[in-house]
């Protein structure tokens, strides 16, 4: 018979049961776990929050601004936009960055669009209706 007292790895409680028996409960065995993953979900969640914001962002300033929806890049910036992070890269230009289904074009006099898209295009209904009616 083994005499050799066994403890739970977590939080050293004596465990009864069967032999490989690891842990004493469950919330012994998901915290252990999560602890081993913390610093790969701290990445990934602080990345997805970034996208979160600078989504939010976009899609107000989109909202709040008359067509064309321009801004100044630093307007932006001062809102908590992070450009580091979007989630691709838009077909339409070379400086064009979305966050799922918002979008930024930059311009080079220091100034960005926001737009909405599709996938890596922008909203072709969205920009004919922009030129018809200040082009």
């Amino acid at each position: 018979m083994n005499t050799h007292e066994r403890t739970c790895i977590s939080c050293s409680k004596t465990l009864k049961g069967r032999l490989d028996k690891r842990f004493c409960d469950d919330y012994c065995r998901n915290q252990f776990h999560n602890a081993i993953k913390s610093p790969e979900n701290n990445l990934v969640r602080n990345v997805n929050n970034a996208l979160t914001k600078n989504r939010r962002i976009l899609k107000n300033t989109f909202k709040s601004t008359p067509p064309p929806h321009q801004v100044h890049v630093e307007d932006l910036m001062q809102e908590g936009y992070v450009f580091r992070y979007h989630t691709h890269f838009l077909n339409e230009a070379t400086q064009g960055y979305a966050c799922y289904d918002y979008g930024v074009l930059l311009q080079p006099s220091g100034f960005c669009t926001i737009v909405q898209c599709e996938g890596n295009q922008v909203k072709k209904e969205k920009i004919a209706q922009v030129i018809k009616r200040y082009g």
